[in-house]
């Protein structure tokens, strides 16, 4: 498991407002997490709720979305969770593998690799 930052940008589904961020690449973390206040602020739709365990064993019920997310110049809807305001942006396994790219934490960068079929 590696951690690290990437520049990442997303929009609301009408892709109107665009907003670079430096988000926190965490190859453990399953779904991408954005302060509420940014996803508010984009205009980006409580869609549903879920609950959610944290690393420390909490459960929280939390707002989630769909944005677009664009990282090295490709561009996908994506689910977002509405995190906690004043919390860093996380990006996680499943925006990862919407954008076919793998995380290569020794040399901390992104990397495209090949689409999972199955």
């Amino acid at each position: 498991m590696g951690v690290f930052n990437w520049p990442v940008q997303i929009s609301s589904m009408e892709g109107e407002n665009w907003r670079e961020i430096e988000a926190t690449v965490d190859t453990g973390a399953t779904y991408t997490v954005i302060p509420a206040a940014l996803l508010q602020e984009l205009g980006v739709r409580v869609t549903r709720q879920d609950v959610f365990e944290l690393a420390d064993g909490r459960r929280l019920e939390m707002n989630m979305g769909r944005a677009w997310i664009t990282i090295h110049g490709k561009t996908e809807v994506s689910p977002v969770v509405f995190g906690q305001d004043g919390t860093a942006p996380l990006l996680g396994a499943m925006t990862l593998q919407i954008l076919a790219l793998a995380a290569d934490s020794v040399g901390e960068r992104l990397v495209p690799r090949p689409a999972i079929w199955y």
